[in-house]
């Protein structure tokens, strides 16, 4: 895989979908805002990026409200049912933890309280690393979904790493570990940015409309090295 190439590819995808476009910019970034003040009960701007995901060129135009709202949707679902299993983990040692701390509250030792500590940390971290290993299928399952327009293909295992396996598994990893260190260097601007009053605030704004167009193209084309098994 041609990481060079994903990166300056999603990077002129976004500019072309965003730049000069600026009616479609500024609508993007009220639906952003509209999906975070709703808590995403509203996710018109995740319906945009399925049908980024889905690999359309050149960008599409942000239209089909209805759509919009209902892939926003599947997207929520497909996200909450893949985020169980970290629930279920965090629920596991939570438990433990509540239990240990009654158990130390009544018999009035202080010291009582570390395995309660303790099994809230470690559920911490395993719920951590189940959640790391799941978003690698995930993200490539949400693909799934954009591409076959089907909210069940993004739960057929099967599919899913067989189409992994043909691109590579070490190869779809390191391509979202890259995608991460990105990330993490946009934040890192970003912060820079915020230190402006109001002005960084707003920049912001349309700076995240656009890095979460060039990480849906990104992971669309990463998707599409290799051909989807039937």
């Amino acid at each position: 895989m041609d990481y060079g190439s994903l990166i300056s590819g999603s990077f002129g995808y976004t500019k072309d979908a965003l730049w000069g476009e600026w009616w479609r910019w500024v609508l993007l970034v009220i639906l952003s805002l509209i999906q975070t003040f709703t808590l995403f009960l509203v996710p018109l701007a995740s319906g945009y990026i399925v049908r980024v995901l889905s690999g359309r060129t050149p960008a599409p135009e942000v239209d089909g409200w209805g759509r919009l709202f209902v892939d926003g949707w599947k997207w929520n679902i497909i996200t909450l049912i893949y985020l169980i299993p970290v629930i279920l983990v965090l629920a596991v040692f939570g438990g433990a933890a509540v239990v240990s701390a009654i158990a130390a509250e009544g018999a009035g030792n202080p010291e009582a309280w570390a395995p309660a500590v303790t099994a809230a940390i470690s559920g911490i971290l395993v719920a951590a690393v189940v959640w790391i290993i799941i978003s690698f299928i995930s993200l490539f399952a949400a693909v799934r979904f954009a591409h076959t327009g089907s909210l069940g293909q993004a739960f057929n295992f099967g599919a899913i790493f067989s189409h992994i396996g043909r691109i590579g598994w070490g190869s779809w990893i390191v391509a979202v570990i890259v995608l991460v260190l990105i990330g993490l260097v946009y934040a890192f601007v970003l912060g820079i940015i915020a230190s402006i009053p109001v002005l960084g605030w707003i920049i912001n704004l349309f700076l995240g409309v656009a890095f979460g167009i060039f990480q849906a193209r990104y992971l669309a084309r990463a998707y599409d090295s290799a051909p989807a098994p039937a």
